[in-house]
């Protein structure tokens, strides 16, 4: 991915996701200053999973899809098998990699282009918690709205295993 930094107004598109709700327009104008813009191709792997996270994204155009890997749980890597289950698709205005911000743990999901010519927003963790810790109060909004967006995320995935798992066939 190709890595630049822009003089674009960014706070629309941060308007726009979750994560900065309720943030006035200088909050979110010192987050768009620590914005660098990236393009992605088509299935170009954005992050690995279990990959180490330093980074937040907001998608700008085009498409990512969160992709999970069956592997974890059964131990073992085979190649040539599935290559894991999308969960979801990220689109405009949309946030991914949050948890990077939480925890700085691995990544939970492998993330890659859906579309040609996919823009992102990164957004640098430890310049972003450096801004939160300046100001405490866009720092207890900003991990309010990602408590919540994940809390939202969770529940979705909780319901798409049920899903899956109400409609297995059954052997026997």
């Amino acid at each position: 991915m190709a890595q630049k930094s822009t003089p674009v107004d960014y706070v629309s598109i941060l308007r726009q996701a979750d994560i900065f709700y309720d943030l006035d327009n200088e909050h979110l104008q010192m987050i768009a200053r620590l914005c660098l813009q990236t393009t992605a191709d088509k299935g170009e792997v954005i992050f690995e999973e279990n990959s180490p996270s330093d980074e937040l994204y907001v998608v700008l155009g085009g498409a990512v899809e969160i992709v999970v890997s069956p592997f974890i749980v059964e131990g073992e890597q085979r190649r040539g098998d599935a290559e894991g289950m999308v969960v979801a698709i990220i689109r405009r205005g949309q946030t991914f990699g949050e948890v990077a911000l939480v925890d700085q743990g691995l990544r939970s999901a492998l993330a890659r282009s859906a579309a040609k010519d996919t823009q992102l927003l990164v957004l640098p963790r430890d310049k972003l918690i450096a801004l939160c810790d300046q100001y405490p109060d866009l720092g207890y909004r900003l991990m309010r709205n990602i408590a919540a967006d994940l809390a939202f995320k969770i529940r979705g995935t909780d319901l798409m295993i049920r899903e899956r798992l109400l409609w297995r066939p059954r052997v026997g």
